[in-house]
């Protein structure tokens, strides 16, 4: 969270920005980011920022994996899945392991 507000900060004052009024955030369920701890750290860590009074918006992205045998693109909770149309293992991770600063909103 410290990186993702130090970046925000950057980007926000290389704007001209005065304030930051909104973080989004997305965090890919395979990250290993986990959604409440990272609101408990934000509020810990923006005041005295850019940030302070700021909400923090988080979207979670779910992991998507992709099947090699037979072309077929799903979703899954485990690092490695196996495909709903096959059955073949497939570790091919196309999202969810995510953890980046999506957009703000500034005054």
């Amino acid at each position: 969270m410290e990186s993702a507000l130090s970046m925000a900060s950057e980007q926000a004052r290389q704007a001209g920005a005065k304030k930051i009024c909104l973080l989004r955030l997305r965090v890919g369920a395979l990250s290993g980011a986990v959604p409440e701890a990272l609101q408990f750290a934000f509020e810990a860590l923006s005041p005295g920022t850019l940030m302070e009074g700021a909400e923090l918006g988080i979207e979670a992205v779910p992991a998507r994996f992709y099947c090699r045998n037979c072309s077929a693109e799903f979703t899954a909770e485990l690092m490695y899945s196996e495909c709903p149309t096959c059955q073949q293992a497939s570790s091919e991770i196309r999202a969810g392991r995510e953890l980046e600063l999506a957009s703000m909103e500034i005054e």
